[in-house]
């Protein structure tokens, strides 16, 4: 699925055939040429994964990946670290400061996507294109579809987002924040109690199937998808 991606690179020439690539793979891209000129980036729109450079003007590369991962909105954000810089100890580094993963310079196009695609798998696997099955219940992120025990469900397209991101998060307490930025994005400003009323709708829907048990209510806390009884 295409992922929106921040590109950290001070390098112009380097920054655009990144960008290029991660185009050409069906991405969208944001561009920064510094930390600083990211942070608002990041405040604005939330990206899918960040590709992050080691040595940058100002905060270094390593600096604001410990930012990203010192703060709750950005705790889970996936990040690659970009660098020349290959010995053991360099990569050690920019792994405890939080990175997921590490690209020495230079590097091909199609590794930098490989490396993508695994990062989303581990980090936010309602990005990839895998199919879920739980009990019965399965969710096609390519088609759309959805069928409980054989039988097609007909889901709303954020009912259908909020069930394939519960699916892809299972035995995890998600308040209603939480599900708004991950569900619906960030970026977009809708009444907390909206949550309650797309979870009675997929509720509804799983019913007939005898999935609705699924999505349980957490007191004081949220929601989860688990097979455990609540």
């Amino acid at each position: 699925m295409p992922a929106t991606i921040l590109v950290v690179e001070d390098e112009p020439a380097i920054q655009e055939l990144i960008s290029a690539a991660l185009q050409h793979a069906g991405h969208r891209v944001m561009r920064a040429y510094s930390a600083e000129e990211a942070v608002p980036l990041v405040n604005g729109t939330l990206p899918d994964v960040v590709l992050l450079d080691w040595m940058l003007p100002g905060m270094s590369g390593i600096q604001f990946a410990r930012r990203l991962r010192g703060e709750e909105r950005t705790r889970e954000l996936p990040i690659i670290m970009l660098t020349a810089r290959g010995e053991e100890q360099d990569k050690v580094s920019g792994l405890d400061a939080g990175a997921d993963d590490y690209l020495t310079k230079p590097f091909s196009p199609r590794e930098l996507v490989a490396r993508i695609k695994a990062v989303l798998r581990r980090r936010a696997p309602q990005m990839t294109e895998d199919c879920v099955e739980v009990e019965g219940l399965r969710v096609d992120p390519v088609t759309h579809r959805v069928t409980g025990n054989g039988r097609q469900l007909e889901l709303g397209p954020t009912e259908f987002r909020l069930l394939h991101f519960f699916m892809t998060h299972q035995e995890r307490v998600f308040n209603r924040t939480m599900l708004l930025d991950q569900v619906w994005g960030d970026h977009v400003f809708v009444e907390e109690r909206t949550v309650d009323v797309h979870i009675r709708r997929l509720r509804a829907v799983l019913e007939s199937t005898g999935h609705d048990g699924l999505i349980q209510t957490v007191r004081g806390s949220g929601y989860r998808f688990s097979v455990l009884p609540g």
